[in-house]
């Protein structure tokens, strides 16, 4: 038992990151300082339980902060951030990319369900199909209920298929040493959407997920559908904290181009509200 993980140490690990890897500001020092508070004297042995209660008190400042409990686990700690590993690709071709469906409706509406933003790469091939099945609908319901999140390249390519061909900037994400702009790329004349768009959110759409959501409601482009998301706006990176501890820690925010914020904590309000069992037809009403 002397040899088992304390809380106490789990969190001096985890806020020394967060210093590391967060940018400087109020939002950094206010989740140190408030899971120092919490947890910074516990000597009790972590468990499962405890990484969801930090989980939890991490949540009111950085949604996106994550920890998975792993009992016998025997990896190393991390001493520099290792970035994400690279995706799998017969993995994401077993789920075309998220694509996961395309179904014209009796009224000639097309309902698009994208549930990963896998790598742009990867992905783009299962989306210009899915667009191009789309061409002569009379309208787009694209899905994102199920959408945890993904590339922000991925994200771009989606916009630009509805915001057209002229790149447009949706964001700038800061990080402590860099900035970084993403832009919708340059398409081929004649490829974009023009038919009106309901975009059906709620507490599944997450991260990348609310990021596509949000930049296009926040350009006129789209009618939001559905249930406020979970407000998950940070980019997040796996650090190994401990043999039994892998967390996903916050290493930069967004900012969106039109509206100079985020939806960091209060997630993507829809334009209008819907419960599950209605809101494919609460839709098609909306766009009528």
């Amino acid at each position: 038992m002397s040899d088992a993980l304390v809380m106490h140490e789990l969190v001096e690990r985890l806020t020394g990151w967060l210093c590391r890897l967060m940018p400087p500001g109020v939002r950094r020092d206010r989740l140190i300082a408030v899971l120092t508070e919490q947890f910074g004297v516990l000597e009790s042995p972590v468990t499962s339980a405890d990484c969801k209660e930090i989980e939890r008190c991490a949540w009111t400042v950085s949604r996106h902060l994550a920890l998975s409990f792993e009992p016998g686990g025997t990896a190393q700690l991390d001493t520099e951030s290792p970035g994400w590993p690279e995706p799998e690709p017969e993995v994401v071709r077993a789920r075309a990319a998220g694509v996961s469906q395309v179904r014209w409706l009796a009224d000639s509406t097309c309902l698009i369900s994208v549930d990963e933003l896998d790598d742009i790469s990867l992905a783009q091939p299962y989306l210009d199909a899915a667009f191009a099945l789309a061409q002569g609908s009379a309208r787009i319901l694209l899905d994102l209920r199920a959408n945890g999140g993904g590339d922000p390249a991925t994200v771009a390519h989606i916009a630009g298929r509805l915001l057209g061909e002229t790149p447009t900037q949706l964001s700038e994400v800061v990080y402590t040493d860099r900035r970084r702009q993403w832009w919708s790329p340059a398409l081929p004349s004649g490829t974009t959407l023009r038919q009106p768009v309901a975009v059906l959110v709620g507490p599944g759409t997450f991260s990348s997920g609310e990021a596509l959501a949000y930049h296009l409601q926040t350009r006129g482009r789209v009618t939001v559908i559905g249930e406020t998301t979970p407000g998950a706006a940070d980019h997040i990176t796996p650090i190994r904290l401990a043999p039994t501890v892998l967390a996903y820690l916050p290493e930069a925010y967004v900012v969106d181009s039109t509206t100079g914020t985020n939806w960091e904590g209060v997630g993507v309000v829809p334009d209008v509200t819907s419960p599950p069992d209605t809101v494919i037809e609460t839709a098609i009403a909306a766009l009528r």
